[in-house]
């Protein structure tokens, strides 16, 4: 008798199928890597490749391995923040927010290329939030995690009057990307624009540098839509895979000036 077809370990059945909200063993996601990318490590977080991490006693949930930003994406993103805020005028102290936090892996790689920065994570999930909580004491990352919606922690969250944001604007893709049409910003859950309102509507006299992750292929509507809320914008898209699922980033600043050349 034939053997059944092995199930793939793929981003339909990590994200929206049955491992949506299990805890995955080492094997699932080194599998998930290998079929979907061809790499077993490609769920590389912390610094750390799979291996070593779940080791260490690191755990993610089929969702977060999908949308998490690992190393590679995570420490380029980090390095083109800091770049960006180094061409901006000088401010005394950094606030780096994470409205979806998820694993934290970005907001760990910004910390770590913006030193002396302190950083705050947001997870509206409570089963992701107590995962990556125990992730982080177990590492023993310096990042303040809370549960609950951005919005609302934000606005009862107390900010030292002379700090400027950075915010990392990252919601969950959902079905927001498709292969074809690309990567739909109207349709991210929430969609982007709500974040930066929200973000302006709460510090409305703050100098904030917005990082917004994105695909390669973005639909230009969308990306037209959230440019025109922004003061300047530079596009940055890393040729991290040579099969073309390439991120990227999006930096806009709002009443935070360039220097002058």
């Amino acid at each position: 008798m034939a053997e059944a077809p092995r199930k793939l370990r793929d981003r339909a059945l990590l994200l929206h199928g049955a491992w949506r909200n299990v805890e995955l063993g080492l094997a699932d996601v080194q599998g998930y890597g290998s079929d979907s990318f061809g790499d077993p490590d490609y769920v590389s977080i912390y610094g750390m490749r799979p291996a070593e991490w779940y080791r260490r006693g690191i755990r993610l949930l089929g969702r977060t391995a999908v949308e998490c930003t690992r190393d590679v994406l995570g420490d380029a993103i980090g390095r083109e923040v800091a770049a960006e805020v180094g061409r901006l005028t000088p401010v005394s102290r950094v606030l780096v927010l994470d409205p979806f936090a998820g694993s934290c892996n970005t907001l760990h790689w910004i910390l770590e290329h913006l030193p002396g920065s302190v950083g705050i994570g947001f997870e509206l999930d409570p089963i992701v939030f107590e995962l990556t909580r125990r992730n982080l004491a177990t590492l023993g990352r310096a990042i303040e995690l809370l549960q609950g919606d951005y919005e609302t922690l934000l606005a009862g969250k107390p900010v030292p009057a002379d700090a400027a944001l950075v915010v990392f604007v990252a919601p969950p893709w959902g079905t927001a990307l498709e292969e074809q049409g690309g990567l739909d910003l109207r349709r991210t859950a929430p969609p982007i624009t709500e974040v930066i309102d929200c973000v302006e509507r709460l510090f409305p006299e703050r100098r904030v540098l917005f990082a917004i992750q994105i695909y390669e292929k973005v639909q230009p509507a969308s990306l037209a839509d959230l440019e025109l809320r922004l003061d300047h914008t530079r596009l940055q898209v890393f040729g991290l895979d040579a099969r073309g699922r390439n991120h990227g980033v999006l930096l806009g600043i709002r009443g935070w000036e360039l220097q002058a050349p």
